[in-house]
């Protein structure tokens, strides 16, 4: 009950104006724990969201032939098969030629993206020189990466056709080699020292000019600390079957080589030093094979013309030009001429000579240059005997090759020239000196009148016929056998006449004998003597015999004396 109603009832006067309620304000806090439920769910997502965004690697686009074996949401990216992104979607280019594959990577992997970064679709592959990916055949394909620090940032790749054979996280060292062709090598080839793989063909492309072939080598630790500035790199494809004036050889490092190809280098052993090491990616020359690797290149070369009357049946261009069994140089061309002065041929062989093959003593006497090969030298030298043959190298393959030596005895010529090219003096082969001679000895028997000597013989025969058919011979046999049997009774007569005196004589013939006897026995002075003699005379033998051997291994003993070089 109100208070107003309160007062009625009481038998009050009831005031005339009834009087006004009164408001109270109550105050009542402004947040309600209602609104705390959002606000957190509200931070709760937003932090999640920022580190989602925090958390959230690049995103980048890489270019394929095909995307075989990829798809979107599924395929991982992976370094090592740890997990490092994952495909987002696949597209087309513009041009249509290629696949665009975006893929979301984590944020540790931003570091790796730059312009050396290489990616590439890891699948089962067979090929001659390696097989890869087989543990893709159970998981799937993804795609791999080969991450590089080194170079500018970058989020657009191209990818590779085939996997790399080396990663750059493997240790080593990568060279350059250059070529005029590739031959059988191929990615993956073998990398040899001394017959032991050391490193592979990781890259090959054909220069700009389209004139040779530019092959990328790598070698592994420490293997690459064989690599100096004068180490040789040759193609060890195959088996190399060479015959040469020496000879048949055959050479091949492996039977891998022989299937896939394979390069193998060395750095010959020589008087000069090896040299640095080499640094990476420095280029070298691949040789054809081992014997034009090690052989030694020099920048001055001269060219002389040989000019030979008989045959050079086995004489090929790249034989050999040796001085006293050393190589100086090789032949480079060899023609037919026909000389209408002498109405004959003749054959012109260019050679080509390396002076600098040849070293000068450090000596007193005047220094003679051969690295020049001056005129005056080439002329001394001719003055002096030197001169050309051809000579063989090998009786099995019949090739022939060009020795120079000194020839003192060689009758004096003088340089000439043929075709711009100076012309040294030739000597014909032993086999044609041994036919000349042969020819002179036929000359001369055949000046004997072996015709006229048998009509003489024939003559005197019939004459010695005539004579002892004659009458006059008969008749004086007849007289002969008469004169024989008085012979014989007058050697009768005489027996009986002489038999006595000739007894005496033998007698006494007996005791001389005896007496020499006594003289010659073993133990008589004249024995000994005779012994003493006789045993000098056998040592004085035997010196002979020593003399002739000696003589006969070296005539030229006789002019030059014992001792003395050829």
């Amino acid at each position: 009950m109100t208070e107003p109603q309160a007062r009625v009832a009481q038998g009050a006067q009831p005031s005339p104006e009834p009087a006004l309620a009164e408001a109270r304000v109550v105050k009542r806090e402004r947040w309600s724990l209602v609104w705390l439920v959002p606000l957190v769910a509200l931070a709760i997502g937003a932090w999640l969201a920022v580190h989602t965004i925090s958390q959230r690697g690049p995103t980048i686009t890489i270019e394929f032939e095909s995307a075989s074996g990829l798809q979107a949401g599924k395929t991982k990216v992976k370094f090592k098969d740890v997990e490092i992104g994952q495909v987002s979607s696949i597209g087309l280019s513009a041009d249509l030629e290629t696949v665009l594959v975006t893929a979301d990577l984590t944020r540790d992997a931003a570091s790796y993206l730059t312009e050396n970064t290489r990616f590439w679709i890891a699948k089962p592959r067979v090929t001659a020189s390696q097989v890869s990916g087989l543990e893709t055949l159970l998981s799937g394909a993804y795609v791999a990466v080969d991450p590089v620090t080194k170079g500018k940032a970058k989020r657009h790749f191209v990818g590779l056709k085939n996997p790399p054979v080396i990663t750059t996280s493997e240790p080593g060292a990568s060279f350059s080699l250059r070529a005029p062709t590739l031959g059988s090598l191929n990615l993956g080839a073998p990398v040899y020292y001394r017959h032991i793989q050391v490193g592979q063909v990781v890259n090959y492309q054909l220069d700009q000019d389209g004139r040779a072939v530019t092959i990328e080598i790598f070698i592994t630790k420490p293997h690459d600390q064989l690599v100096f500035t004068t180490t040789r790199f040759w193609n060890a494809s195959g088996i190399d079957v060479r015959m040469t004036a020496n000879g048949v050889s055959i050479d091949s490092e492996s039977l891998v080589s022989m299937l896939i190809g394979g390069i193998a280098f060395d750095t010959p052993d020589t008087l000069d030093a090896k040299g640095l090491h080499a640094r990476e990616g420095q280029f070298f020359p691949l040789y054809a094979n081992r014997q034009q690797a090690h052989k030694r290149s020099y920048l001055n070369k001269k060219r002389f013309v040989l000019l030979f009357d008989g045959s050079v049946r086995g004489l090929s261009v790249n034989a050999p030009v040796s001085l006293r069994g050393i190589q100086v140089g090789q032949v480079l061309d060899i023609q037919l001429e026909f000389d209408p002065a002498r109405m004959d041929f003749q054959i012109p062989v260019l050679i080509e000579i390396e002076p600098e093959r040849v070293k000068q003593l450090q000596t007193t006497a005047q220094s003679v240059d051969f690295t020049r090969t001056g005129e005056a030298l080439m002329h001394a030298l001719v003055d002096n005997g030197l001169r050309a043959q051809l000579k063989t190298g090998s009786l099995l393959t019949g090739k022939l090759y060009i020795e120079f030596d000194l020839h003192p005895k060689a009758s004096p010529v003088t340089i000439g020239q043929h075709d711009g090219y100076p012309v040294l003096p030739t000597l014909p082969t032993e086999i044609e000196a041994i036919t000349t001679k042969a020819n002179r000895i036929l000359t001369h028997v055949d000046a004997i009148p072996f015709q006229r000597i048998g009509d003489d013989l024939a003559g005197s025969l019939a004459a010695v016929r005539a004579l002892t058919e004659s009458p006059q011979l008969k008749d004086s046999l007849r007289e002969a056998s008469v004169l024989i049997e008085h012979l014989v009774q007058l050697s009768a007569q005489l027996d009986q006449a002489l038999g006595p005196q000739l007894l005496g004589v033998l007698r006494q013939a007996e005791r001389a004998l005896q007496s020499v006897n006594a003289q010659v026995a073993p133990d008589a002075p004249l024995s000994q003597e005779a012994l003493g003699s006789l045993r000098e005379i056998k040592a004085a033998a035997r010196s002979f015999r020593v003399l002739a051997d000696y003589l006969e291994r070296h005539p030229e003993a006789l002019l030059k004396g014992k001792g003395a070089r050829p």
